[in-house]
């Protein structure tokens, strides 16, 4: 069972977040600046929000609001779900297709450690039945006796 933990170590995971009172503008910024399609809202160490591309498009775009002029925490899902890097990817993938979600927050000690995403979550399981495939392989060619 491979878990989260497992699963951001092996990112980069550079963690991109704005503050509650920052502007639309500076997310759609960082979103195409570091080619993410979330963002955290972290105000004083602590994680308040979260805001995706698609929250940016539909609540401030297609309105024809302007991005500089509103806030992050106008549009911004507050308190966003969130796991843990013991969490497995099984019950990630439970809470986001539950939820109709792509990105869930990893917080340790109630500090964010990183972002696990669908993304991530789909690597995770070709790369585990890449390694399947080729054991099964070696097996029925004669080479797992």
């Amino acid at each position: 069972m491979t878990t989260v933990k497992q699963v951001i170590k092996q990112k980069a995971n550079t963690l991109f977040s704005v503050g509650s009172t920052d502007s639309i503008e500076n997310v759609l910024m960082l979103m195409r600046d570091h080619r993410v399609r979330a963002i955290l809202v972290i105000d004083d160490g602590n994680l308040v929000g979260i805001v995706s591309q698609g929250d940016c498009a539909i609540k401030v775009l297609l309105p024809h609001n302007n991005p500089k002029q509103v806030a992050v925490s106008k549009i911004m899902t507050a308190n966003p779900l969130t796991v843990m890097p013991s969490n497995s990817l099984e019950e990630c993938m439970a809470i986001m297709v539950h939820k109709h979600i792509r990105h869930l927050p990893v917080l340790e000690n109630n500090k964010v450690v990183g972002v696990i995403s669908i993304g991530d979550l789909v690597k995770s399981i070709i790369e585990l039945q890449d390694s399947q495939i080729k054991f099964l392989e070696t097996y029925i060619n004669g080479h797992g006796v």
